[in-house]
């Protein structure tokens, strides 16, 4: 129940973001959406030093000097892992007209969907390896840790999903199919998850790499889009405000959970 809960809840997070497509009327504000891509972005990083890259440290410790060698291989792959999928998705970002990766004759809309999704694959597989470490027994590891970095995931999702469906809805899309498509986004974070646990019998020798590959993959994600997307344009002191509240919420709820 904790588990299938675990990897529920950053999924709720986003579909309760995309439900503000039918709560609000207007275009999101850019200055609240600076704020909420900062805020994000604050959590991500929290959670990739705190829940990810620490634990991996903590678990290599028997190589004594080299300890930080399984975060750093780790850290480095989860963002060349990113840099490829990048490279290899069609995809748009929130504010840009300008498609990346292959060229595809999709709607814009499936283009943005398909930005957040890349967003969300890394967020699944940290969730799913902290929950493997758990169910393996990992000292370093707890349930509530994992709970914690569930939440503080689902936090974030929650103007992610606003970002996705609000936008789609001033373009003129139906509430329920912009809704629906916000939600969808969401969708790759509990398969991610889902796919980690299984392999939790090949994961757990090497649980301090893949700890740092997805905190690789999520600090990809801020340094590329995230962080960027926040500081376009004027006001960017918003995303900066945005980063720290998110990045201090998460500290927290890690360090006292954890």
């Amino acid at each position: 129940m904790y588990l299938f809960a675990g990897l529920m809840i950053p999924f709720a997070g986003t579909a309760l973001g995309s439900a503000c497509a039918f709560f609000l009327k207007n275009e999101m504000k850019p200055a609240l959406q600076k704020i909420l891509l900062g805020f994000a972005s604050g959590v991500m990083v929290a959670a990739s030093v705190w829940s990810l890259l620490m634990p991996a440290m903590e678990m290599s410790e028997s190589m004594g000097r080299l300890s930080f060698l399984p975060a750093s291989v780790g850290f480095l792959l989860g963002i060349g892992f990113l840099l490829m999928m990048d490279k290899i998705t069609p995809h748009i970002h929130i504010g840009s007209n300008e498609a990346e990766g292959p060229k595809k004759s999709w709607k814009k809309t499936t283009k943005l969907v398909m930005a957040v999704t890349l967003h969300n694959i890394p967020e699944g597989m940290a969730v799913g390896v902290v929950w493997a470490g758990v169910m393996a027994g990992t000292h370093s590891m707890t349930m509530a840790g994992a709970l914690a970095l569930s939440a503080g995931i689902a936090i974030q999702n929650f103007p992610e999903g606003a970002i996705i469906s609000m936008p789609l809805r001033s373009e003129g899309t139906s509430r329920i199919k912009a809704f629906a498509m916000g939600a969808a986004s969401g969708i790759a974070e509990p398969i991610a998850a889902a796919v980690t646990i299984a392999l939790i019998r090949y994961l757990v020798p090497f649980l301090p790499y893949f700890l740092a590959f997805a905190a690789g993959a999520m600090i990809y994600v801020v340094v590329e889009e995230l962080i960027p997307e926040a500081s376009l344009d004027s006001h960017s002191n918003l995303g900066t405000i945005g980063f720290a509240v998110g990045f201090v919420i998460m500290m927290i709820l890690d360090v006292t959970l954890g």
